[in-house]
């Protein structure tokens, strides 16, 4: 079996429990320009990417081009700011004894995510999360010129740490574009996890190297 050196999560959804507060807000954004999308809908052409390219991609799905996506971003960015202010964050079940064994085999742990600097900043205050800690990095949006499904997020991870081998790397997520990023960078593993945007059917379609109910069950996987 290859050797982890570096673990690289998505955080909404596989490592964030926020009950889908961005997505929600994306569709809340939407309907002020008056663009009805379904949660379902958003979730499948919006997870996991920037946001600013999710709500474009889906006016384009849904072929609305009279709808400026600047202006629903901007919109997007103070309501997710004002969501976020009540917001009651946790983490998913046996992610940080996850986080910890991990550490303890000497394997980097970096969250990387679709959202921008200081949207990530905010759920990790909530979680009492800091880089050195409980993880070792946090990339986001803000800190590449191209999102998922691009490579460049895990390219910069493994930058930061000295892994010179994609294949001494593993991704989860909980969207196809996670599977798919994780696949551009040629990791070693490339993990779905069902805990957040989209089902077991999609996340299929991007072919993972497993499929698992929550990221709690990957400690077993990776160290039966």
């Amino acid at each position: 079996m290859k050797t982890i050196q570096l673990a690289v999560f998505d955080m909404a959804g596989t490592t964030v429990n926020e009950d889908n507060v961005v997505y929600k807000t994306v569709r809340a954004a939407l309907a002020q320009h008056g663009v009805e999308i379904p949660l379902d809908t958003v979730l499948e052409f919006g997870a996991g990417k920037e946001k600013f390219k999710a709500i474009s991609d889906i006016l384009q799905e849904n072929k609305t081009n009279s709808v400026d996506p600047k202006a629903v971003f901007e919109d997007f960015k103070k309501m997710l700011e004002d969501a976020y202010t009540n917001l009651n964050v946790t983490t998913y079940e046996g992610v940080e004894e996850l986080f910890k064994k991990l550490k303890s085999k000497e394997v980097k742990v970096v969250l990387n995510t679709g959202y921008d600097k200081k949207t990530a900043q905010s759920l990790l205050d909530k979680l009492g999360w800091a880089s050195g800690d409980q993880i070792d990095a946090v990339i986001t949006a803000d800190d590449v010129v191209k999102g998922r499904p691009s490579s460049e997020m895990i390219d910069k991870a493994m930058e930061m740490f000295g892994v010179t081998e994609s294949e001494n790397v593993l991704k989860a997520g909980d969207s196809v574009i996670d599977i798919e990023e994780g696949k551009n960078a040629n990791c070693g593993w490339t993990v779905g996890v069902l805990t957040g945007a989209q089902t077991r059917e999609q996340l299929t379609t991007a072919e993972p190297s497993t499929i698992l109910d929550s990221l709690a069950d990957l400690e077993e996987v990776l160290f039966p």
